[in-house]
């Protein structure tokens, strides 16, 4: 009898689409279509709140979402960055942050993986900090649209956002160094087990 895949639930299929409303909110973005843009981002935003909430309330936790959440996070961020930065150099240094918090925790994510351990999950001090980028970028773009061309709002919109980004990053740094020392199997990976499983599920 076949055994029905875990990984299928709406969760999932949640995190997966807002994967995939990275290619039209660039699209929109950067031909100018700003509404469309806000909109898809809205929705993408909109998806990071329902998955969450499906998951602990159906219990439909698994790794693979614990995996695919946080990356969908940071596709996200990044392509939502990087578009602002292209479009307004002002905002080059919120991508500096972002770049050096993004590329050191995927670095010590592949470390701790390579180390056969599990890399820890979404917090809710990295989804607040979703949340802030999401209603901080959000609002610039309104606040552009409507033809103010004061940089004050923005700036403190994107201090604050700064703000938010780098607590996150000093808090999942302790968690990096927490796993990487614990003795804990549970965040240990046996690669022979996972292997197993992936025969067995063929």
């Amino acid at each position: 009898m076949k055994v029905k895949n875990k990984n299928v639930n709406i969760p999932n299929a949640l995190t997966i689409l807002r994967i995939i409303l990275i290619v039209p909110f660039v699209i929109y973005f950067m031909s100018g279509q700003i509404s469309k843009a806000v909109f898809v981002l809205v929705l993408s935003g909109l998806t990071d709140m329902l998955d969450g909430m499906i998951a602990r309330n159906l219990n439909q936790f698994t790794e693979l979402g614990q995996m695919l959440d946080p990356l969908s996070d940071k596709l996200t961020q990044a392509a939502v960055v990087i578009c602002f930065a292209i479009k307004d150099p002002m905002l080059m240094p919120l991508l500096a942050i972002f770049l050096v918090k993004e590329i050191s925790m995927v670095t010590g994510g592949i470390y701790l993986i390579r180390r056969h351990k599990k890399p820890g999950g979404s917090q809710w001090y990295g989804k607040l900090a979703t949340v802030v980028f999401y209603i901080s970028f959000t609002a610039i773009v309104i606040y552009r649209i409507n033809g103010n061309d004061s940089i004050l709002v923005p700036v403190i919109l994107l201090s604050i956002t700064a703000a938010f980004m780098i607590y996150a990053f000093v808090r999942y740094i302790k968690i990096f160094f927490y796993i990487l020392r614990s003795d804990d199997p549970a965040y240990n990976i046996d690669i022979d087990e996972v292997m197993d499983k992936k025969q067995k599920n063929k």
